[in-house]
């Protein structure tokens, strides 16, 4: 029994890496592809920042009704048609028409408020309350690898190169979607739970939760929502998706748009997202190997390494990259580059590592966390964890496309300090409750 849900944490975590090497690997070089098709004479008017807000603000709508989704067809299934959703979107960059950008972002935006409810949800009824932990750092790990594998590949296609041709951008798309398309196929490997598994699963009332109707998911959504612990993690969710944002779509771009590393800048873009993967890598296996650590000294100790790698990694960032590089690589002022040091191509490769390193440590103790304190309500409480996330990750991609990187790293350092505080504060409350023996709250 237990060994078949470590079987469906991996199947799990290797299915999202396939589909996510397609879909964060083209997010990252979105924003940079665009500017390049609109030279063919295509996409004009477009903006990846544009395609990428309307992507988050979709998601961020489309998680209240996420859970009514994951009551009806159930998390397997579920996740297989928001996995659908990603192939579409993949598709749409190998003939890009600026009507088509839009649309596959609307429904990319759909899908992804599915498959993460649903994935959440699938997590937590396959862990108990020890391995959730282990569980959630495993499948990080796993899933993080996307980036890894996928910016290599971005990395070794696009050397040398200061536009992106058309031939080079189809190669790219093409071998991005056949890769989306294993990742679903993949989802059909998971196995369903037997019905004589469920008094030891975390989730011990899941099978109330999967049999309830749609509107009682979205009713037990809103009471989730009204509870100070789920309001003081808001802040925390908050800040990932800020964080989000900048190393998802805004520090690749800006990579790609510094002068001072010349040709480079573009292959730049690969070699980046793979240390941001590699980080995301290292965080997720050593926090999920350090399960029964964490279960030993609670989750403060690793928010507070995030907090500490993450503003270590936003001060090098503003001393190294042009003030103006979110926005444009044309740099008419000088007072827009760096004062304290020039463009150092291995510090900015530094920075990304750190980037994936932190965001790995504040996700799995997001992750850990809700499985812990809402084993009853993992879909709703996960959908409202996304839908915060993703609320901010629209907001920061629609400000990127106009704030200069000194103010964009304002904004993560601020929120960075509330969500720590804010997640010290849950925990400080679920420790005690666990004490006394509670461990559902709201």
């Amino acid at each position: 029994m237990a060994d078949m849900r470590t079987f469906n944490v991996v199947i799990l975590g290797f299915s999202f890496m396939f589909i996510f090497t397609a879909f964060q690997t083209g997010g990252m070089i979105e924003q940079t592809v665009i500017q390049s098709v609109q030279q063919e004479g295509l996409l004009i008017g477009a903006s990846g920042y544009v395609s990428l807000a309307i992507i988050y603000s979709v998601f961020a709508v489309a998680n209240w009704g996420a859970p009514s989704v994951v009551s009806v067809c159930g998390p397997r299934t579920s996740m297989v048609i928001g996995a659908v959703m990603y192939c579409l979107f993949i598709a749409v960059f190998i003939y890009p028409m600026v009507w088509a950008l839009y649309l596959g972002s609307v429904l990319i935006g759909l899908g992804a408020a599915v498959i993460w409810t649903a994935q959440g949800s699938f997590l937590t009824v396959n862990s108990t309350q020890e391995t959730i932990g282990r569980n959630s750092g495993i499948f990080w790990a796993l899933l993080q690898c996307s980036l890894l594998f996928g910016n290599i590949f971005v990395w070794q296609e696009f050397s040398g190169k200061e536009t992106i041709d058309s031939k080079t951008r189809i190669q790219v798309y093409v071998v991005l979607l056949v890769v989306c398309c294993v990742g679903t196929l993949m989802l059909f490997v998971l196995r369903n739970r037997r019905p004589e598994d469920r008094s030891d699963l975390l989730n011990v009332n899941s099978g109330d939760q999967a049999s309830e109707g749609p509107l009682q998911a979205f009713k037990r959504s809103i009471q989730l929502l009204k509870t100070k612990e789920m309001l003081l993690l808001g802040v925390c969710f908050a800040y990932t998706g800020f964080e989000l944002t900048f190393f998802s779509g805004v520090y690749g771009t800006c990579i790609g748009n510094t002068k001072a590393f010349g040709d480079e800048a573009k292959s730049l873009i690969g070699i980046s997202g793979a240390f941001i993967g590699a980080g995301e890598i290292l965080g997720g296996a050593a926090f999920g190997l350090g399960g029964k650590l964490t279960n030993r000294h609670g989750r403060d100790p690793i928010i507070l390494f995030g907090f500490i790698v993450h503003m270590t990694a936003y001060y090098l960032i503003y001393i190294n990259l042009p003030q103006s590089s979110p926005i444009t690589e044309i740099i008419t002022d000088a007072s827009y580059y760096p004062v304290l040091m020039d463009s150092n191509k291995y510090v900015a490769i530094l920075c990304s590592f750190l980037l994936g390193l932190g965001d790995s440590s504040f996700n799995t103790q997001v992750y850990s966390i809700l499985g812990f304190m809402f084993p009853e309500d993992s879909a709703p409480a996960f959908a409202l964890f996304k839908f915060v996330q993703s609320l901010t990750a629209a907001a920061g991609f629609f400000y990127s496309k106009y704030l200069l990187l000194q103010w964009q790293l304002l904004i993560l350092v601020v929120f960075g300090v509330a969500g720590t505080l804010a997640f010290f504060e849950v925990e400080w409350k679920t420790s005690n409750a666990s004490r006394k023996g509670y461990t559902q709250i709201g």
